[in-house]
């Protein structure tokens, strides 16, 4: 997980003209467990950029993935 963030703050800082830290100093795993907990999480990640006020719309996150729900 060290590198890995490692990795990606350097990107980003560089992309987005950032400051560190990027990423917070812990981490947390969780376990999904239903359908409806993997739809919660991703949709908490997804709106990170907007809690961080790096954008003002999810959408406009040009580093996010994509899931389809159906």
């Amino acid at each position: 997980m060290k590198s890995w963030k490692e990795w990606t703050s350097k990107r980003i800082i560089s992309a987005q003209k950032t400051k560190p830290p990027v990423w917070q100093r812990e981490f947390f795993d969780h376990m999904l467990r239903s359908e409806e907990s993997y739809r919660e999480k991703w949709l908490y990640v997804r709106d990170n950029p907007i809690r961080a006020e790096l954008v003002a719309n999810a959408a406009d996150w040009k580093y996010q993935g994509y899931i389809d729900f159906q």
